[in-house]
């Protein structure tokens, strides 16, 4: 059995870079949740689009959030997982028009109106990494 490697921030940030879909947890009254989301890293933190009225919308601006991205080699027995946790707020500024643009970061997957932006402002990233010291990653094409 291997063991974990844990991934230094560098690593960890490269890794959040090179996606574009990870999953939020927030809670609700109605308990924890998790939805998986389109996302672009930018300075501020990671920032993705949402409805006004969705549970993500509703619960988490103004509360602690996590976001995770992984990627699993079940043949190989290896993986990697990158965790951040922090602040969630709404976007209130027009820097994150540029999600807008056609060839720019990417857009939701989900179809409809998604005009809410939130941002999350990073306050931890570890990631974590089996099946091998050595094994390279990222793992998920470049975008």
């Amino acid at each position: 059995m291997d063991d974990i490697v844990e991934l230094t921030d560098r690593e960890c940030r490269e890794l959040l870079r090179a996606d574009v879909v990870g999953r939020v947890a927030f809670v609700t009254p109605q308990g924890p949740r998790i939805v998986p989301v389109n996302y672009v890293v930018r300075e501020a933190g990671l920032e993705l689009r949402t409805t006004p009225y969705s549970e993500l919308a509703t619960y988490a601006p103004g509360s602690q959030v996590a976001f995770e991205i992984d990627h699993l080699d079940r043949e190989q027995g290896r993986g990697w997982s990158v965790v951040v946790h922090g602040d969630c707020e709404r976007v209130q500024d027009d820097a994150a028009a540029a999600f807008e643009e056609p060839g720019e970061d990417p857009r939701p997957w989900a179809g409809g109106r998604r005009p809410l932006w939130l941002r999350l402002v990073v306050a931890e990233i570890t990631g974590r990494r089996v099946g091998g010291e050595h094994w390279p990653h990222p793992v998920v094409p470049r975008r």
